[in-house]
């Protein structure tokens, strides 16, 4: 059992790999990233979106398995996290929509999504990668200050922040408070084993 979360179950192993484009097609795969990434979500950043608002689709989802952008943790045959992984441009990669199974919480599911899409950087050849935080610009969400320290300890340093409804003007009528992205950068080139 996880010393944070003493219902997890014992069986730490999992296994990661990005989904195939083909699972785009597969509405039950579609269903649990979606769905997944919406419960996850919806803890982590309640009270910064209007009733009813979510994530992510099925739509969405599916495009992004298309793509190939979709990783996910299994364990048993069963999703147990998900992480979205893309090149932003020669040197830059980014994750983001990092989302493992709150029942699993404390078993290094999430870390272990972000070293996994780390390394498909290095692999590439990028140098940086980045992901950006969602956090209100008038209070502290407590669960972003941790999201925000716990990715400042594994590595990725404040590079930006940007308001949200100036980068994305479609989301900006379903947010509930004025939030800002949080651009965070991490070096990979420095951690690279010679």
């Amino acid at each position: 059992m996880s010393p944070t979360n003493p219902a997890a179950p014992r069986d730490l192993s999992f296994a990661i790999e990005f989904l195939p484009a083909a699972s785009s097609a597969d509405a039950r795969v579609v269903a649990t990233i979606s769905g997944l990434v919406n419960r996850v979500y919806a803890t982590s950043e309640d009270g910064l979106w209007i009733e009813g608002a979510r994530r992510t689709n099925e739509a969405e989802v599916a495009a992004i398995i298309r793509r190939g952008e979709i990783a996910a943790a299994t364990s048993e045959g069963v999703i147990v996290g998900s992480v979205r992984i893309q090149r932003l441009d020669a040197a830059t990669g980014e994750f983001g929509m990092l989302a493992a199974d709150p029942e699993r919480r404390g078993l290094g599911i999430g870390r272990e999504l972000v070293a996994f899409a780390e390394e498909w950087a290095r692999r590439r050849g990028l140098t940086s990668m980045q992901l950006e935080v969602l956090a209100p610009r008038a209070w502290s969400h407590p669960a972003k200050v941790f999201l925000m320290q716990w990715y400042e300890r594994t590595g990725y340093r404040h590079v930006r922040t940007g308001a949200l409804d100036e980068a994305h003007p479609a989301l900006a009528p379903l947010l509930a408070t004025p939030c800002d992205y949080v651009v965070y950068r991490k070096d990979l080139a420095a951690l690279r084993i010679v």
